[in-house]
């Protein structure tokens, strides 16, 4: 799908997110669109992590997924993605459960993951809706966590695909990536504009050093690293 077809999908597919889920954004859809540009997921046996309302997962079975398997560690989170499916009559497979839950699966062909990455003066613990955003001191408290199973969730030549903030080091899950042996390039990077959360954090990322004054931006980057 192109930039427009995926607005054609998110205009005629809506995806319902209930209160306390995260709702679809700029970051789950440039996911969708580098994943269906990279042209990995027809065909595919696919896993989608923290999946909020399933809009990534929907998205792949859209393209042609013959498998899409969901996870996400919140119950509010799992019954929204669940009743999405149903309701746009997708076959999606939507789990309660973490990236151990998934490790004990056969491994994925593709594994795709918007996780939450916006740098937090807490330690998110628990189950919320801040979970959907919240990264941690650095913004890697899941980022970091997933580096470290990709290698093991993909077949030998399978994909994972990974949105996250450059607030959050993307330099550094490249290089997590690579050292477990994988191939590793960035698919996209877009800027946009801060959105409630990085808004409502400005001045704290600013007083850590994370943000410089009055700027009011952030890129995207969709990070892919391919199996060998």
């Amino acid at each position: 799908m192109t930039t427009a077809e995926f607005d054609t999908f998110r205009s005629t597919r809506a995806v319902h997110a209930d209160p306390g889920v995260y709702e679809p954004q700029d970051d789950s859809w440039l996911l969708c669109e580098m994943a269906s540009r990279a042209g990995v997921v027809r065909g595919a046996r696919v896993l989608d992590m923290c999946t909020g309302s399933g809009a990534v997962a929907l998205a792949a079975a859209s393209l042609g997924a013959r498998e899409v398997l969901a996870f996400d560690i919140s119950p509010l989170a799992v019954a929204c993605a669940r009743r999405n499916a149903a309701a746009l009559d997708v076959d999606v497979d939507v789990r309660l459960g973490s990236f151990a839950d998934a490790s004990v699966l056969e491994p994925f062909d593709v594994v795709l993951c918007n996780p939450p990455y916006v740098p937090s003066e807490a330690v998110p613990e628990g189950v919320g809706p801040h979970r959907a955003w919240d990264g941690g001191h650095d913004g890697r408290v899941v980022l970091d966590p997933l580096c470290d199973v990709a290698h093991d969730l993909l077949v030998p030549g399978g994909t994972l695909m990974v949105v996250q903030s450059e607030y959050s080091d993307p330099a550094r899950t490249e290089a997590m990536l690579r050292r477990t042996g994988m191939t590793v390039s960035v698919a996209a990077r877009r800027s946009i504009s801060f959105g409630p959360v990085m808004t409502e954090r400005a001045a704290w990322l600013q007083q850590v050093g994370l943000l410089e004054a009055s700027r009011d931006i952030e890129d995207l980057v969709v990070i892919r690293a391919d199996r060998r």
